[in-house]
């Protein structure tokens, strides 16, 4: 939970800094205080507070900035160890390090946490001007918010353009969003397991997990942060459905077929080791995620929709200024290739595939062949 003067984080205390070129190892977790923001929706916030990491160093010509941005239960800390600020390993080892697809011997890579997140940046958890947590009050936020919060945060960095903006699921549709809403500000576009808009089929699977949330009596309605249990068993349900999604049938069948976990038959009170997998995966997510969070993200994602406003999806297409590079998963059935293949097909690119067992996570996990996207996708 991010206090609103941000020096509390997920009770650990945090140092807030200007001078985020200096004086900090790599990775150390930064903040940055924006001004108020108007929302697409019509809400607003007063202030908003960004928590991000850094790897690499940024160039005399400020001309080799890599922004890195994460998925829904993703934050700032994309490598290195757990540790304070930061409670489990980086999400994107072995992508980005000296010698690796973001090669920080060469680039200066940021990663923010997304507004609205519940690590460091100024989400539901956050403490509202009155002193209590936004829970039911927080407004109704999209991924161009997002983006024009993370617009604000380039401004305040100095960075007046990224030599790449980098994402995989919804930080590829952020990504997608500020190449579009800032074409001039974006050099190269790489978007990873990523579409121009939310489908029927995911924004139902999205609203079954935010239902599972909402039904939990511990939920409160959002105003749940004095409340010693807290939406514990709506969040793990939500997080088995999504856990399910980001994986394949395929997987699930090889590694744990109708095994038993421990000695008892699960027909006599035991459990599949399948069973004991997705608990393992809810107790990951329940012990480090904020479920108002996990609402306002995932609401935002079934936002997603890059023709909005702009005439459609071609018509907003039309204005990247980017080189885009696009890649999926060959065995995703959350964001099938097939989206991928019909964004490629709108740039006049060729889509490239990435092949795993393991779905969605695909792109998160296959560190050798995303490296390799990035890699090509960044060389001169």
């Amino acid at each position: 939970m991010s206090t609103a003067a941000g020096r509390t984080v997920n009770g650990v205390a945090q140092r807030a800094t200007g001078a985020w070129l200096e004086g900090d190892p790599a990775g150390e977790r930064r903040f940055v205080d924006l001004p108020g923001v108007t929302l697409e929706l019509g809400g607003t916030l007063p202030g908003v507070r960004l928590a991000y990491q850094t790897w690499g160093k940024l160039s005399p010509a400020r001309d080799n900035a890599v922004l890195v941005l994460h998925a829904l239960t993703g934050d700032s800390h994309a490598v290195g160890p757990a540790g304070p600020g930061h409670p489990t390993p980086g999400w994107w080892e072995g992508v980005i390090g000296p010698g690796l697809g973001l090669d920080t011997d060469r680039w200066f890579v940021v990663c923010p946490n997304s507004l609205g997140g519940c690590q460091g940046s100024t989400g539901p958890a956050s403490l509202a001007p009155d002193g209590r947590p936004w829970g039911s009050r927080w407004p109704d936020t999209t991924i161009r918010d997002q983006v024009t919060v993370e617009l604000a945060f380039a401004d305040a960095l100095g960075v007046s353009a990224w030599a790449a903006v980098v994402g995989g699921s919804m930080g590829g549709q952020r990504a997608l969003e500020w190449a579009i809403e800032a074409p001039d500000r974006v050099r190269r576009m790489i978007v990873l397991a990523a579409n121009v808009e939310a489908s029927a089929d995911q924004i139902a699977i999205c609203t079954i997990q935010l239902d599972a949330i909402r039904a939990d009596p511990h939920w409160l309605g959002g105003d749940y942060y004095d409340d010693p249990v807290g939406p514990h068993v709506g969040m793990g349900i939500a997080r088995r459905i999504a856990h399910l999604t980001y994986r394949t049938a395929t997987d699930l069948d090889a590694r744990f077929g109708r095994r038993w976990q421990g000695d008892l038959d699960p027909l006599r009170g035991g459990r599949y080791a399948v069973q004991s997998y997705l608990r393992h995966a809810e107790d990951g997510l329940r012990n480090r995620f904020d479920a108002n969070s996990y609402l306002a993200l995932t609401s935002a994602m079934n936002s997603h929709e890059i023709g909005r406003g702009r005439g459609g999806n071609r018509a907003a297409l039309a204005r990247l200024r980017a080189t885009p590079t696009i890649a999926g998963v060959d065995s995703d059935r959350l964001y099938p290739f097939r989206q991928q293949v019909e964004l490629a097909e709108m740039l006049g690119v060729e889509p490239i595939l990435i092949h795993s067992d393991r779905g969605h996570d695909g792109f998160l996990v296959e560190a050798e062949q995303v490296s390799a996207i990035l890699a090509g996708a960044l060389r001169d």
